[in-house]
């Protein structure tokens, strides 16, 4: 079985998992956001399936709605927002070297982890 983890922005479902990637269905919540992260052992790519929100990527604001592609490279700062009223979904393939979630570096983050 596969992994699926609530968090206090919402909550992710790994899709698939093999060596070389990673893909999860992440939901976020209204008016949360994850935190300001980077990763130093893989990339992300990102693909809004539902909701509308804002991408901060390596300091630069970008709105996002069902549609938008985001490519997070291996060791930029990223973090996703849901400005809407609804759910925000996407979906995450994870390409690199590792894909634990000990790889995440928190900069800022709304829940103090």
């Amino acid at each position: 079985m596969l992994e699926k983890s609530d968090r206090p922005w919402g909550r992710y479902e790994v899709l698939q998992e093999a060596a070389t990637h990673k893909v999860k269905s992440i939901h976020v919540s209204p008016g949360k956001r994850l935190s300001y992260q980077r990763h130093q052992k893989r990339s992300e790519h990102w693909y809004v399936v539902d909701g509308s929100g804002e991408v901060t990527l390596d300091g630069k604001v970008q709105l996002v709605s069902a549609g938008s592609i985001i490519q997070v490279p291996q060791g930029a700062l990223h973090r996703i927002s849901n400005t809407g009223t609804n759910e925000l979904v996407f979906i995450e393939v994870q390409t690199g070297t590792y894909f634990g979630e000990d790889d995440i570096e928190r900069v800022e983050d709304d829940f103090g982890r």
